[in-house]
């Protein structure tokens, strides 16, 4: 894996993503998770997965310019089913999964978050889902995950405002477990995932597997829907300027079209 190193404590492994200069969520990240999640689900030594951000980031988005090769709604759906998929796999995985986030996880960067099973954050850390300042939507599943966590109220403030939340705020709204200043998010995160790293690895999987549960079929419905709108917004005149005005900088001036 080149973007993404693993490194083992005990029991827990530290997966860092190094994507410079904002760990940006691109289609060749993804596709590195899933390789994470496959070496460490044969490797009995692990345990415990903590996933974080070298450098100032967890991830602070997408790959916008990825977005720019991109031609039809047909592509940018398969592109957010794909997403999908893997972001299922991980919130479905038979080993606990926590998020230390830093920085900021915003965009596709939070929707890997909530696919975690734990978030830890930094009291400063910026948590959003941008993507109608560019003319689009979340398309990893955030419009299902977000109002999961937050309620319907708080995840369509997030999303039509654009403004990231605080990870203090965070905390206070359900979307992260605790909140820490920056210099103690990774001894707190280690203390809890060794903590986690003593308890029997089938009850674990087998809890996991009962939280699964939680989830009924609308939610899979709403995922389906997510990929098909995703793409239908993307060759929208709206889409276009947003990323446009995303690359030079600008305020966008959307249409209705």
């Amino acid at each position: 894996m080149a973007l993404i190193t693993l490194e083992k404590d005990g029991h827990v492994a530290l997966a860092k993503i190094n994507h410079p200069p904002a760990n940006a969520l691109s289609s060749k990240l993804i596709e590195e998770v899933d390789h994470l999640l496959t070496k460490v689900e044969h490797d009995d030594d692990i345990r415990v997965v903590v996933l974080h951000g070298e450098g100032r980031f967890f991830s602070a988005g997408a790959d916008i310019k990825e977005f720019t090769s991109v031609d039809t709604g047909e592509e940018f759906s398969k592109m957010s089913a794909n997403g999908q998929k893997v972001f299922e796999r991980l919130e479905n995985f038979v080993k606990p999964v926590i998020a230390s986030i830093h920085g900021a996880a915003l965009g596709g960067g939070l929707e890997l978050a909530m696919a975690c099973h734990i978030r830890l954050v930094t009291k400063s850390a910026k948590l959003g889902l941008p993507e109608l300042q560019l003319g689009l939507i979340p398309g990893f599943a955030g419009t299902q995950r977000l109002p999961r966590l937050v309620g319907v109220a708080k995840a369509a403030e997030i999303m039509l405002t654009s403004d990231p939340i605080t990870g203090e705020e965070a905390v206070q709204w359900g979307l992260a477990n605790h909140a820490y200043a920056d210099e103690e998010l990774m001894e707190a995160t280690l203390k809890l995932a060794k903590k986690i790293s003593l308890k029997s690895p089938i009850a674990m999987k087998h809890t996991l597997h009962m939280l699964s549960y939680s989830k009924d079929q609308s939610f899979y419905d709403g995922v389906e829907a997510e990929a098909k709108s995703f793409g239908e917004v993307f060759v929208s005149a709206d889409a276009k300027e947003g990323i446009q005005a995303f690359i030079e900088k600008r305020q966008p001036t959307f249409t209705g079209k």
